[in-house]
């Protein structure tokens, strides 16, 4: 377009997202294929990273019956939930937000390590990330491993810095890609609006139960679980996902994997 001197004028600078939400501007520069909620992959992805073998992730068929939930290899260590971003949510994290501040933490007193979401379609991965850098999960990273060095140096930046990080991080982007282009059904573009995003449960040496989720301001703690309780125990349930089911009437579209021991 050309100015009023008729000169052409240059473009007016892409709005940057907010301080707690994944850029989703079709420009964006730095986009991820959308990962599918498939164990065989993510735990490929995670082995990758250098997750240790004695490690997987395992379908999880039911929230709320005692015989499908045994099938889950125990101690659960992370709970990663899809659910679709519907009216009914949105307007749940919008009021529950209001309130809070932009979470700022940074260091080794942190109660949990959390990552801003800024790559677009990365939701998946970071659920990932957020389950293996907090609670027990973490002891099972290899020294030296490509997971390890992200982790390490993301402790003592704050969160708009980890997210950079996670945008130039070479190994993250491979081993995401490998796992999102493999998936049992054909892998959309990374571009596209997806309306499905993931969220991860963990549970902290303290009992904590956290919602952690790089869409919101920052990790959210849902309560105090009993000394014996992971994250597919009665109460984690009850408030993590199965809060989230109760929120929806119309659209259903959950599914549910965890972070446990391998069954190899």
């Amino acid at each position: 377009m050309a100015d009023q001197t008729g000169q052409t004028a240059a473009p007016a600078p892409a709005v940057p997202a907010e301080p707690y939400e994944p850029d989703t501007r079709p420009d964006a520069p730095n986009a991820f294929i959308p990962l599918e909620a498939n164990p065989p992959l993510m735990t490929e992805l995670l082995h990758n990273l250098g997750v240790a073998p004695t490690l997987a992730v395992h379908d999880v068929f039911s929230l709320t019956e005692p015989d499908m939930l045994a099938f889950v290899p125990r101690p659960a260590m992370a709970l990663l939930l899809v659910f679709p971003i519907s009216e009914a949510y949105e307007k749940h994290r919008v009021a529950e937000d209001a309130d809070r501040e932009v979470y700022t933490g940074h260091g080794s007193q942190e109660p949990v390590l959390w990552f801003r979401q800024t790559i677009r379609n990365a939701c998946g991965v970071m659920g990932l990330l957020h389950a293996t850098a907090n609670g027990p999960a973490r002891d099972f990273v290899g020294a030296g491993t490509p997971l390890d060095a992200l982790l390490k140096r993301a402790v003592d930046l704050d969160p708009p810095a980890r997210s950079r990080l996670l945008e130039t991080d070479k190994a993250l982007a491979k081993a995401h890609h490998t796992a999102a282009s493999g998936g049992a059904t054909a892998a959309p573009d990374a571009r596209d609006d997806i309306d499905l995003h993931y969220v991860c449960f963990v549970r902290t040496a303290d009992g904590t139960l956290w919602e952690l989720d790089g869409r919101r301001k920052g990790p959210i703690s849902r309560g105090k679980l009993g000394a014996d309780d992971d994250v597919l125990s009665e109460k984690a349930l009850e408030w993590g996902p199965l809060a989230f089911l109760a929120r929806e009437s119309a659209d259903l579209r959950f599914s549910c994997v965890a972070l446990g021991p391998s069954l190899d």
